[in-house]
């Protein structure tokens, strides 16, 4: 006897659904990823952007200059917030899909579980009557011989 096609339909359905999940997890790794590249380069560049303020300021610097450098600084704090946001955001992503992938990973494996089962259930059977027909066997040579 084979596996049941209702359970090898189960079985296929929750490997569709695990790779799905994988996929959708990779999906999301990758925008995490550039989410805190973005994150990273806007750090860097408010970093070079202040020390070039830094030495405008030492070589002497205007008002409006001054002021246009300080707003600027602000619009890119602002940046950074925003891009902070966007990271968590990720991150939380990440995890909801995680552990989608794993729930569905789990219950694949389940079926999975149920399937080894049958077959060893069946090769119990199937070596119980083995076993029978030997000792069948063994017994009518015993009594032809008689």
């Amino acid at each position: 006897m084979g596996i049941p096609s209702a359970i090898n339909t189960l079985i296929e359905l929750a490997t569709n659904a695990t790779d799905e999940a994988a996929k959708r997890l990779g999906h999301a790794i990758r925008a995490g990823e550039e989410a805190e590249k973005k994150l990273t380069l806007l750090f860097e560049y408010r970093e070079d952007y202040a020390a070039r303020f830094q030495s405008n300021l030492e070589a002497g610097l205007s008002i409006s200059g001054y002021r246009n450098f300080q707003l600027f600084l602000d619009k890119l704090d602002q940046a950074i917030g925003g891009q902070q946001l966007v990271v968590r955001d990720t991150q939380r992503r990440i995890g909801e899909e995680r552990s989608a992938w794993q729930a569905s990973e789990r219950k694949r494996m389940s079926y999975g579980t149920l399937v080894s089962r049958a077959v060893k259930e069946e090769q119990r059977k199937e070596t119980k009557r083995d076993q029978k027909l030997t000792d069948e066997h063994a017994a009518r040579t015993s009594q032809y011989k008689r």
